[in-house]
Formats: structure tokens, sequence, C-alpha cells
């Protein structure tokens, strides 16, 4: 990992005039583990400056696996003074944030809604919900502040933030809140040159999902096998929004396994 304290960053110019940052700075929460930690090396393999950010330090460094402009950040999502810490010592070290992308999630409870605890409720919506608002919220107000101003925020949504599976409702409420918070920060971020997208993935195969190979609880009750596709497709696919000009802006993205029963009947 990176030893080095970087101030600011060079910029270039693009076509328009623009400022452009040869090696832009982003941070990935949940980046120990599954979609997190390969969007994290994606970003790595294509000259980015990445902070890795979740709970476990050992993790997290095994995601870096010694990349030169890697840093590994602890970080409870959950908590407030947590993340203001994360994006402080990114700032510190690299002079600016150029990318969030808010990854860090659970897939909560199973069951009706009638069947789960409200203590099991609350934890999925602390995570999946406030820690995204809370990350987003620090993002921006870096961005408005750097020089120059701007950035791009990547919200990690689910296709459950369009079609919930059944005895997920925890999980699926706080993915159609993600759309929302996307559509927001969106809007808000306009006047600043910050963009957001969100994308919403079906069936990448990581720890997550590793049980919907072996078969998965379908609406009409049965359970059946369901087919994955490489986490790497993934994040190749954050890159590839990660890497549009400011002006431009991939605002949804659905990407599935090709034979994943999601649309019509299955």
């Amino acid at each position: 990992m990176e030893q080095l304290t970087v101030k600011g960053a060079r910029m270039t110019t693009d076509r328009r005039g623009a400022q452009v940052n040869p090696q832009p700075v982003a941070i990935v929460t949940g980046a120990g583990s599954g979609l997190g930690r390969a969007i994290s090396r994606v970003l790595l393999s294509s000259n980015y400056r990445v902070a890795l950010a979740g709970r476990n330090q050992s993790t997290l460094d095994a995601t870096a696996d010694g990349a030169e402009h890697a840093i590994s950040i602890p970080t409870d999502v959950t908590d407030p003074q947590s993340v203001r810490t994360l994006f402080e010592t990114v700032r510190a070290r690299w002079g600016r944030i150029d990318l969030l992308v808010n990854n860090a999630g659970t897939f909560g409870p199973v069951g009706a809604i009638d069947e789960i605890t409200v203590e099991d409720w609350l934890a999925t919506v602390n995570v999946n919900l406030n820690g995204y608002f809370l990350c987003a919220a620090e993002a921006v107000r870096h961005m408005k502040t750097q020089v120059p101003i701007g950035g791009r925020i990547i919200n990690n949504g689910s296709i459950s933030a369009h079609v919930p599976r059944p005895g997920t409702v925890a999980y699926a409420t706080t993915k159609h809140a993600i759309t929302g918070l996307t559509k927001a920060i969106s809007l808000d971020g306009r006047p600043f040159d910050i963009a957001c997208g969100q994308i919403d993935i079906g069936n990448a195969a990581t720890e997550m999902t590793d049980g919907f190979a072996a078969g998965a609880r379908q609406a009409d009750g049965t359970v059946k096998l369901e087919p994955t596709f490489d986490a790497k497709h993934a994040a190749e696919a954050v890159l590839t929004m990660a890497q549009l000009p400011l002006e431009a802006n991939i605002q949804f993205m659905t990407l599935t396994a090709t034979n994943m029963p999601y649309i019509g009947r299955g």
C-alpha cells in the first residue's frame, strides 16, 4: 500500500479546456470482500488512487494486495464520526475526492414482514440506507469545496430496487430507497458538477449470491437454480460509469446474469 502523502493532484485539460485529473481519487465502501473488492481492484488497475473502506483492516489489506496507490481505512458507515474521519483522511492525503462508490451493505433478515424482528429491520436500514446517506453527504461536502469542484457518486443498488425477492422486506425496502437517494443527489448536485448514478446488479457471483447457484426461492414458492456471472463484469461496468466526463452520466444501469429469472415470468 502507498505510504507517501500526496497533496493535491496534477491537472491536465481535455479538448474542451476542462481540467482532468490523470490519477483520480476514489473511495469504495464495503471494499473488503465481494463486489467492493472487485470494484476496488478494477479501479486500481485503471490508474485510480483508491481508499478502501470497511470494518476489517485485514480484509481491506487483502483487497489492496500491495497495490501502490491503495490505502486501507477501517470505517463503520453507520457511525457519522467514522465516516467523517474517512473522508477527511482521504482529502488530507490526496487533496481531493473524485469518486465515491457507495457499496457497503447487508442482505438483512429473511422472512415475511411479520416474522422479522424490529432490531434486524433497524440494523439493515442503518447499514444499507443510513450508511449510504452519511457517505454521500460527506462526499458532496468535499466535492463542493475542492478545486476544481465536482465529482461522481455511484450507488450500488440492486435489482431488488425494482423487483424484490420473497421474504426480503428489509433489503428490498432499503434498495428502493437508494433509488430515491440517487435521484435526489443527482438533482442537488447539478450546480456543483456532481454526478450521481446507480447500478442495479443481479446475481454477480459473490459471497452474498453463493446460495443462488444451489437454489433460490421464487415468487411462486418454488426453489430454482439461478445463473450467476463473474463479479469482474460488474466491476468493469462501474468503471465505465466512473470514467465518463462529468457532463455525462449513466443515471441507472441494470446488469444481470443473462438467464436470471427477472424479466417477464422467469
